[in-house]
């Protein structure tokens, strides 16, 4: 069964930089896509940044779309999302989830096959 773990999550003052990884166990991740979903408090969960199982493809909520990248290294099974430019309203606990077949296209979080627990991103001065 596979198993996500995120790490890499803090305290980050505004214009600063953190990179969250997402490692996965029990099955290779190269078989899904993947993708970085958040959710603040209050709001719904959202999309951030989705890839496909090659890495050949992937995108990016308007929001994030040139300060955030995603990438994926398979040799190492894990995930990565680099976020630069930190603002204080990126403050949300952060998820990977794997993604079935073409669902990384959407970038919505459905048709996942497992979810990590998630790590906080506080962006504050």
């Amino acid at each position: 069964q596979l198993q996500l773990v995120e790490s890499g999550g803090g305290l980050v003052r505004p214009g600063g930089s953190l990179r969250l990884s997402c490692a996965a166990s029990g099955f290779p991740l190269d078989y899904f896509g993947i993708g970085w979903f958040r959710q603040a408090p209050g709001k719904e969960r959202e999309g951030v940044s989705c890839m496909s199982s090659s890495g050949d493809g992937r995108n990016y909520a308007d929001s994030v779309r040139g300060r955030f990248t995603i990438s994926r290294d398979n040799a190492k099974n894990t995930v990565y999302l680099q976020m630069n430019s930190l603002k204080p309203e990126d403050t949300a606990v952060y998820y990977c989830a794997a993604l079935y077949g073409s669902s990384w296209t959407r970038c919505d979080g459905t048709d996942a096959g497992s979810w990590g627990k998630g790590t906080l991103v506080t962006v504050s001065s």
